[in-house]
């Protein structure tokens, strides 16, 4: 009798280390970003076996996540299309800390040494979203009945800004947020790398639509500018702030452009009426700031 409790104990303890290593074993990357950003939820930044051609930024506590509290989903297109969020981090990573599951083109950005620059597809953006519903659907997953695949945004930076338009069309999508971007008014100006897109995707549009940009200095502000004023069918919202086409993406967690980024999605993704009062009201709050220039349509 005491040998066949001792088998079973040993089934048992080598159950939970299989379990726990398989477990383990999801994540092949993970490294903590600006001591987890300045969110409620502490966030890592994260390779997923599952998901090695994408960079994940999420809470580190997924434990707290349920059917009553799920993640919404945000999908990143790069800067200069290219296949690593390297110079995003602090932006993505600060986002993710207010309780969003944040997927970046591309792999894990290095430590130390040149960084990635090899170019991406827009439809990875596509992948993305592919994955997140489907490891929300999976028993065994993580992030099992965790993810809001309600809410799902599409964004991206100058290049990545593109990707995120070119797959804005997507009716999984209920809000797309466009940074340091625009589409160019002769599709042939762009570079080889850009997605080649006419003003005629901006119709294709079918959610409310963020617009950042970096004042007249920013390369691409004639070009989101042109985009917020042919866009006449959702609720548009552009706010620029002097700082050039690079923003504030690596400031400490993200400067400005996170904190507006943030509360949009807050505001579209989680229903958050404190965060919607940056960009509702006449004025809206955004307005009063000294360091915005804010412009609106079709928005209360």
């Amino acid at each position: 009798m005491k040998q066949l409790k001792k088998m079973w104990t040993m089934i048992v303890v080598l159950a939970i280390f299989s379990t726990a290593k398989t477990s383990f074993c999801q994540v092949i990357n993970i490294r903590t970003v600006e001591q987890g950003g300045t969110g409620r939820y502490s966030a890592v930044m994260i390779t997923e076996a599952s998901l090695p051609t994408h960079t994940i930024f999420r809470p580190k506590d997924m434990r707290i996540f349920n059917e009553r509290n799920k993640l919404p989903i945000i999908v990143w297109g790069n800067g200069a299309c290219y296949d690593s969020p390297w110079e995003h981090i602090n932006f993505l990573n600060e986002i993710a800390s207010h309780g969003f599951l944040v997927i970046a083109i591309g792999t894990m950005p290095k430590e130390t040494g040149e960084q990635v620059k090899r170019s991406s597809q827009s439809s990875k953006l596509l992948d993305a979203i592919d994955w997140a519903i489907t490891q929300n659907d999976k028993e065994k997953s993580p992030y099992y009945n965790k993810l809001d695949t309600t809410e799902l945004a599409v964004s991206g930076m100058s290049c990545g800004g593109l990707q995120a338009l070119e797959v804005a069309d997507d009716q999984r999508v209920t809000t797309l947020v466009v940074c340091n971007s625009g589409i160019f008014d002769d599709p042939k100006k762009g570079m080889p790398v850009l997605p080649v897109l006419s003003k005629d995707q901006l119709k294709k549009i079918h959610t409310p639509t963020l617009y950042l940009l970096g004042g007249e200095s920013d390369i691409a502000y004639q070009n989101g500018m042109d985009d917020f004023k042919q866009i006449n069918h959702v609720p548009v919202f552009v706010a620029n702030m002097d700082v050039g086409h690079g923003g504030t993406y690596s400031r400490p967690h993200g400067g400005e452009f996170a904190w507006v980024a943030t509360n949009w999605f807050k505001w579209q993704l989680k229903d958050d009426r404190e965060a919607a009062r940056l960009f509702t009201g006449n004025p809206s709050g955004l307005s009063k700031s000294p360091a915005w220039t804010i412009d609106k349509k079709n928005m209360p």
